[in-house]
């Protein structure tokens, strides 16, 4: 449950970022920023999918490029229901949608379950091969 809430943080924390970075983005406050990680949290883990299977032949042939326009969907709803936030531009939504996802994605990536930063040592193994 830590690692739920610490990954929030940073969420919250990128989108205060995002909203540094591109003119287009506004977010109304730290209070806001926190409002938007969860509100864009949801929407990750149920429209996101959905939207994910219906446009996986676009996805396909785009190598999977699409998925940033779908990103940028899920950041531009969150700012269409939410008074605090706001997306203006499409350019905006897919730049800041790509930053918050590198920055969701080291988070993941760093921060366990538990909430702790996690290390995977890397040593050669019998065979010169890499182990974890």
């Amino acid at each position: 449950m830590a690692g739920v809430i610490i990954r929030w943080i940073i969420s919250a924390l990128g989108v205060l970022f995002i909203s540094y970075l591109f003119d287009g983005i506004q977010v109304d406050g730290v209070g806001w920023a926190f409002i938007t990680a969860l509100f864009l949290g949801i929407f990750n883990a149920l429209i996101r999918p959905v939207l994910l299977v219906l446009t996986l032949p676009i996805n396909v042939l785009s190598l999977g490029l699409f998925t940033l326009v779908i990103n940028g969907l899920m950041l531009w709803l969150t700012g269409k229901l939410l008074a605090g936030f706001s997306v203006h531009g499409f350019w905006a939504a897919v730049g800041g949608a790509l930053v918050l996802s590198l920055i969701s994605m080291a988070a993941s990536g760093l921060i366990g379950g538990r909430g702790r930063v996690e290390v995977i040592e890397m040593r050669r193994g019998r065979g010169g091969n890499w182990e974890a």
